[in-house]
Parts: C-alpha cells; structure tokens; sequence
C-alpha cells in the first residue's frame, strides 16, 4: 500500500500518470496498476484519468491529504528509530521561494549533504506559501517580512532591494541622481503582489510608491532581471538576486548603497524589516535535524551574507553617477 501512496501523490503532483512514472522510475502500466489496487482496498474512485488529463475525484480529495499524513507519519517513524545513532539520518522537507532556492539555497543544500551524508533533502522551490503543518514541512526559506504567526523564525540574512540597470540603458537615457528621476525613465515592474509597492522609497513621496512607468511588466522576477541585462529599463530586485550581475558589470546599481553592518543577523532588529527566514514548527520529531540545517545555511550564507560582501569587494558598495 506504501508504493501506491507514493504513485497517488506522484500522479497528482506531476497530474500525468506518464510524468509520474518517469519520477518513481517505474513503468506507466506498474503506476496504473498501482492506483487500481489502491481504489479496489478502498472501495472507491480516486482519480478520473483520460490520456490527456488526472483529476481528483471528490473521495480522492477527502484521501489525498491522509495519504500524505501516511508517508510523513511512517518517513518520521523512522527517523525516531534511528535517532540514536551519532550521526544524523532520514529525510528532510524544505520549501523555499523559487529565485532564491535555485540561487543560494540549493547550493546550501549541496555542501550540507556532503557533511551529512546519512541525510536526504527534498527540496520544493515555489513563491508560493506553504502551509508547513499539512505539508509536513520541515523548514521553509522565506524571503520578506514575516506575518505574526506561531512558526518559530531564524533570521538567516537581511534583504535590501538595489535599484540597478545594464550600462548600455545609462548610456543611452541618462543616470537618475534620485528615486524622483525615475518617473522619467523605464522601470520594469512585477505583475500583481501589489507591483507599485516596488517603487517605494523611505522619505520619498510621503512613503507612497512612485507612478512609474513600466513598458514590460512579468510575474516573474528572474525574467526582469534579465530584460534589465538586455537593456529594456531599471529593476528594482532583492540584493541576493542582483548580486552576481552587478559583480559581472552587466547591471551598475544606480544609487549609493548602505555599508555592510557585521554580526546583523545574530544582532537585535526589527521584526517588520524585509529579511530572509527560516521557520519552523515547534515540536516537530525532526526538530534536531532541522536546527542542523538552519545552522548551516546561515553558516553558508555568512554575516554579512556572501553576495553582499561580493559587490562590496567589487567596489560596486557606494557607485559614484556618471559624470560626476
């Protein structure tokens, strides 16, 4: 019955019998064969399936999350067992959004696995929110400004967003000497997630976002960045993003950036300001397993973290307007 869970889930996850056999690494008529076992001990229909299409019958719906219970309970069961032994064992869930878990999180993962071997990550990467308690969550990476909530938090890195464009649009239009200059210039903005909030600056038109303009506005932030590299405007996109590019020289922050402060993370600060998160549930059976994690990314990632002293190293920490 276990193996069948794990086909249920695949299916609806991947919603392609053919997708999911490719991930079990089993053959479509063994999946298929599976789920008819599985509805023929339950008694009842769990999935209409069509070459084209798998949907969640309504009995199939009311299982889908007692299914997963299953697997969490018997995957915790199992690290219970092994506990005892001196070096840490069984799997962790980790969720994170999806720019920084390809950018930095996976990564983390990758030397955190090197030093404990015995351990097995699954790593989901979405911007959306995930409820930590019916997903059997371990650890969720989050970036921004925390709701108040009974998660337990670990502040891993500070998130400040650098106003930036390629060399090649200053060039051409000029370079806004204040955040007011930007209403005469193309600014590339998100797509829903109250986008003008974007372009708002402390003291800067009464704390309300500036009217920009936005000839391309996207969903996606990683697509933003790159029109900015391909010339289409300025962006407006978390340090821990623009890093890299602006190190490479491909984008040229257009306003003077605050000095690095040492030891931020472990010190004092506002629960309000934008920050990178770990949470948590309390009393979790892999509690001890998740604090291993969370101490390693915040050792990764560094006080200050890795890609800001990586733009201040470049000289890239205070740019100067061109022409002055």
């Amino acid at each position: 019955m276990i193996d069948a869970l794990h086909c249920l889930i695949a299916v609806v996850e991947q919603r392609s019998l053919s997708r999911a056999a490719v991930q079990l690494e089993m053959a479509v008529s063994s999946v298929s064969r599976k789920l008819d076992a599985l509805e023929a001990q339950l008694g009842a229909r769990l999935l209409v399936r069509s070459s084209r299409h798998v949907v969640l019958t309504d009995a199939g719906e009311r299982f889908l999350p007692r299914a997963r219970n299953i697997l969490a309970e018997l995957a915790e069961g199992q690290a219970a067992v092994q506990e005892t032994e001196s070096e840490p064992r069984g799997l962790l869930t980790v969720t994170a959004p999806a720019g920084f878990g390809r950018l930095h999180v996976a990564p983390a993962i990758a030397t955190f696995l090197r030093r404990y071997p015995r351990l097995q990550v699954d790593l989901h990467v979405s911007d959306n929110v995930v409820d930590l308690a019916s997903r059997r969550v371990d650890v969720a990476v989050r970036a921004g400004v925390l709701p108040d909530g009974d998660l337990v938090a670990t502040r891993l890195a500070p998130q400040n967003r650098v106003v930036s464009a390629s060399p090649a649009y200053l060039a051409r239009h000029g370079w806004p000497a204040t955040p007011e200059d930007l209403l005469n210039h193309q600014c590339l903005s998100m797509v829903g997630k109250s986008p003008r909030a974007w372009w708002r600056f402390d003291g800067v038109n009464h704390n309300q976002p500036l009217d920009v303009k936005s000839a391309l506005r996207c969903d996606d932030t990683d697509t933003l960045m790159h029109a900015a590299i391909a010339g289409a405007g300025l962006v407006h996109l978390a340090n821990w993003m623009v890093s890299e590019a602006i190190v490479a020289g491909k984008l040229v922050p257009v306003f003077p950036m605050a000095p690095l402060s040492r030891g931020a993370a472990a010190a004092r600060h506002d629960p309000a300001e934008s920050a990178v998160h770990a949470v948590h549930m309390p009393g979790r059976s892999n509690q001890a397993k998740s604090h291993l994690l969370i101490n390693h990314l915040r050792e990764y990632f560094g006080d200050p973290p890795y890609w800001d002293v990586a733009m201040e190293a470049a000289g890239v920490a205070r740019p100067v307007p061109l022409g002055d």
